[in-house]
Order: structure tokens, then sequence, then C-alpha cells
């Protein structure tokens, strides 16, 4: 029987993985610079967590969740999104006692979504993102935008398009999900039988379906930005301020809401415009309220998430992802003696950080240079019984072609010379 990974889910490679890698090293970085610590959450949660946050009316939770019942008779979800595990890590852990904000990251989260599987979106794909919970002014919304931009630009992603808006919060919501329904009531009948479910509980949602007929009909909704109250207009006005004072461009996006319930006032989204893959590569926002939806602390919250899969795609529509580090050095022994020289160098070197690799194949002289060469070895390090009996090495320089005899004793100390240049 030959098996197959299962539809929607990809294995990374060790020819590709360096690609991973190198973009995970500059989020590290970044987001040391940026004062955040990175956190892990479980792959699996109490199904009880996501209906409470991302909300029983989304396309997560009624379309696209891997739900089901484990050996204890609980119903346990695999995640399919990061911000609700870490608001109930952060309750749990009581680190709402602490100095506030926490500001935290993930980086090695797989979130699994049962959709139809496209370009660097698959059922099983990897979210990094970040949160703060305990800071209330907007000018960490605009921190986390800043942020992102960051890494797009460090990438080399150009042609980005930042998109912001607000959804209001408890206070000034309910007037405008009234004024909603008094608009779809007239177009009930032509929308989806999705949308016609949430009218009743959370006609904002009508305005995220992805269904032509129903963007059609929410394109003439009225806009929750004319009915924001004085508090959520200030934050908005402050946003807008901050993004100002980065120098960062920006378009305020009526239509704007996201997927998940937990969202409050501040929702955005970057979108590539350029390149081969177009269209939104982060989102994010506010939500003040989650932390005391699932019975913790009145404390606010923001943050954002964006998939590594489609980062990598569309980091590599603009250039290459830099090649790893080429090996420095090939031993290549032949005879038992040679090849018991070979490991105690390997070793040497390896401790001293050189890159180096040694024949596990019993691979002729021949084959092992040949093996060398598709490595990319800048040099190959020749050992056999003569080379033994006379105490040297004999060193190539693949690039040059030049080859000259080295004491053993001093190999290392060459090696890392030559390197060095």
């Amino acid at each position: 029987m030959q098996y197959q990974v299962p539809k929607g889910m990809r294995d990374v490679t060790p020819k590709e993985s360096y690609k991973w890698q190198y973009v995970e090293g500059l989020i590290r970085n970044l987001c040391s610079v940026y004062g955040f610590s990175e956190t892990r959450t479980p792959v699996l949660e109490h199904t009880e967590l996501f209906l409470r946050s991302v909300g029983d009316t989304t396309d997560v939770v009624q379309k696209e969740m891997y739900t089901f019942t484990d050996k204890g008779d609980r119903s346990v979800t695999l995640k399919p999104e990061g911000t609700a595990g870490v608001a109930r890590m952060f309750m749990e852990s009581k680190l709402f006692n602490e100095a506030q904000p926490t500001k935290m990251y993930y980086l090695y989260c797989p979130v699994f979504r049962y959709e139809k599987p496209q370009a660097g979106r698959l059922r099983e794909h990897h979210q990094f993102g970040v949160e703060v919970f305990g800071a209330p002014r907007a000018s960490v919304d605009a921190e986390c935008i800043a942020l992102a931009l960051d890494l797009f630009g460090q990438l080399g992603i150009s042609g980005l398009s930042v998109n912001i808006n607000s959804i209001g919060c408890p206070e000034c919501r309910p007037a405008y999900n009234t004024k909603l329904k008094e608009y779809f009531r007239a177009n009930y009948d032509d929308l989806c039988e999705t949308c016609r479910t949430r009218f009743e509980k959370n006609p904002l949602r009508i305005l995220d379906c992805k269904e032509e007929k129903c963007k059609r009909i929410a394109a003439g909704a009225p806009k929750i930005i004319d009915c924001l109250c004085d508090g959520c207009k200030a934050h908005f006005d402050e946003l807008q301020a901050s993004l100002q004072a980065m120098d960062i461009h920006y378009t305020v996006d009526p239509m704007i809401v996201r997927g998940l319930d937990y969202y409050t006032k501040t929702v955005f989204e970057i979108i590539s415009t350029e390149g081969q893959y177009k269209g939104t590569v982060c989102g994010g926002g506010r939500y003040d309220c989650l932390l005391e939806q699932l019975g913790g602390p009145n404390m606010p919250g923001v943050g954002f998430g964006l998939g590594m899969e489609r980062l990598l795609l569309v980091a590599e529509s603009f250039r290459p992802i830099p090649q790893p580090e080429r090996v420095g050095v090939y031993l290549a022994a032949m005879g038992e003696a040679a090849r018991s020289e070979g490991m105690r160098l390997a070793k040497a070197l390896r401790s001293e950080g050189v890159k180096t690799e040694f024949d596990h194949v019993g691979r002729s002289f021949k084959a092992q240079f040949k093996y060398a060469d598709k490595l990319g070895a800048r040099f190959v390090a020749i050992l056999g019984d003569d080379e033994i009996k006379n105490g040297v090495i004999k060193l190539k320089n693949m690039e040059t072609g030049e080859e000259a005899a080295t004491p053993i004793q001093e190999f290392t100390g060459i090696i890392k010379t030559l390197l060095e240049r």
C-alpha cells in the first residue's frame, strides 16, 4: 500500500525547510526588537473555547472546524486559529496579575480548517501571530501593524495596502445591528442560506459573506463607521494619528469586519497588490471583550495572524529566499585508519562551528568528490593511507581547483582561516 499525505496538508522537505528557518529567524529577531515574547499553546483545545470566542455564527465554527469526541467523551477541536488558545493560556496562567501589557507572539502554530485547499491556504497551515493584552490605547494597534509591515519589508515584499476599519463595541454595535437588520430585511429572500441564518443572530457577519449575491447586497448597507460611539470614534482617530506618526499609509475600508466574532473596535487587513499572489496576507484587530467573554478579567487585547505558507509564496514571488550556508569542508576518507582520523577531525571542526560533512556510504574517492560538489562544499579534505602515513591532509579548493598538503595537527586552524577569508 502506498501512503500519501491527507488532502489539504503537505510535507516540508529538507530541501525547502531552510526557507521556513530563514523567515522564522527574521520573525524572532523582529519580535524581540518590538518587545514580544514567544508563547506556545496545545494544538488541541476544548471545543467550547472556540464556540465562545470565535462565535457559532462564523464559517470557521459552522463549516471548518476539526471537532471530535475523545476517549473521555469530551468534545475537543484541533485549533482553527491562534488567539483563543493564547487567551485561555493567559487566563489559566494568571498572567493578568503581572505588570501590563503582556506582549506575546506564536510562531510554530499549526491550525486546521476544513475548507477547499488553495495556494498558500491548506487544511493544515501554520500561523505567525502577535497578541497584546492589557493595553487599551490605539497606539499599540498601530504598533502591531508596523511590526507586520517591517517583516514584509525585510522579505522584500512591496505593493502592500493597509486597510483599516472600526466595528464598534457593545455600546454602539446594537444600534448598528438594528440598522443592518432594517436594511437586509428588504433583501432577505435574496441572501444565501447561511446569511439568512445570521440575520437574527449576528447581521454583521453578512458583511463578511463571500457569496457574490450577498456581497452585492452588502455593498449598499449602512456603514458602522458612521455609527460609532464617542469612545470608539476617539480610538479610531488615535489609530489613524499613530499610523500617520509612523508614516504608514492606510485606507479606511468600511467593509472590513473580519471573520471572527471576538473583534471589537479596530480591524485591519494588509493586502498584497503586486506580484504573483494577490490578496490578504495579514489580518487582525482588537478584541477588548474576549477575556471577559471567556470568564476572565475585563482586559483589552489586540493582535494579528498571518499564514506562513502564504507568506512564503508571496515573499518568493518578489525575491528568492537566501540559500543556507554552504558546507565548509567535506572530509573524503578511504581506509579504516583514514576514516577514524576523519571522524575525529569532523568532530573537531564542528565544535569550532565549521559546517562539515563526512562519507557514511562507502563511496569511492571519485564518487565522494562528485557528492561534495553536489553539496556545494568549499573545500574537500582528502585522507587515505598515504596521508595518514605522512601525517598530512590534501586540501582541494573546489572553486579554484588548487590543491595543497597541510599537517594534520594544524588542519583545523588552517581550514578556519581559509573559510574566514
